[in-house]
């Protein structure tokens, strides 16, 4: 569903990210492990439309070129990204935030029952709907950003970092949650530190050094591979 090949992202004369392709289906999770400056974000930024791609890259969305669309154009085509950091509007209630979420054309008459979905995959924000989003902790707040990215109606998610800071309990909600998701049909595109717990999830995976790709497989012959086992999953 989501196609990228020739993708390169240069900052000056620094290429982030260097001639990349990847792939992600529908209601398929594909996580993208590596080092830190290896380009992971960058490369979820550029699919997204938050940076310049390169003049040879293509994007392509269930079939559609998205590659030379503004930000706002991609997520109407069906793509939302969670960016590190979460991004919400720490001022405006739960229900606000999530509700900013459905203002893509492609996402309003399917509003409420998008709403209903989203607080049945986190309950606790159903509970919080009209708390002030900045008063709650981090592991609410990646809540309430997933949530947000849902109510677009996407069908790709990208996220960047979720359990970045978050406790090991809400870390297993997370990555629950995100396995929820898929099963209604939605591909996700996840960069995450936590080589463990996304491997245990994913579908397939990506390694990624210095802007390239240097690896691929299935999640399960990843989380075997020896090389990936002592490089992002603690072994000796």
């Amino acid at each position: 569903m989501l196609e990228v090949s020739q993708l390169s992202i240069a900052y000056g004369r620094h290429r982030a990210v260097d001639n990349l392709a990847l792939s992600v289906a529908k209601a398929e999770i594909v996580v993208i492990l590596g080092a830190n400056g290896a380009g992971k974000t960058s490369l979820l930024k550029a699919v997204a439309g938050l940076l310049p791609r390169g003049r040879d890259a293509t994007i392509h969305l269930a079939g559609q070129d998205i590659g030379a669309l503004p930000a706002h154009a991609v997520v109407e085509a069906g793509l939302a990204l969670v960016p590190e950091g979460r991004g919400i509007f720490g001022d405006l209630s739960v229900r606000e935030n999530l509700l900013l979420g459905a203002y893509p054309r492609r996402a309003r008459a399917q509003e409420a029952q998008n709403l209903a979905r989203v607080l049945a995959l986190f309950p606790r924000l159903g509970e919080r709907l009209a708390q002030a989003a900045r008063t709650m902790s981090g592991g609410e707040q990646q809540m309430v950003a997933i949530g947000r990215a849902l109510m677009s109606a996407p069908d790709i998610l990208l996220l960047d970092e979720p359990s970045l800071g978050l406790s090991p309990l809400i870390c297993g909600e997370l990555f629950d949650a995100l396995s929820r998701i898929r099963s209604t049909g939605i591909g996700v595109l996840l960069v995450e530190q936590n080589a463990k717990r996304s491997l245990a999830i994913a579908d397939r995976g990506y390694l990624i050094e210095q802007g390239r790709i240097v690896g691929a497989g299935s999640a399960t012959a990843l989380r075997n591979d020896p090389a990936v086992q002592r490089a992002y999953l603690g072994a000796h």
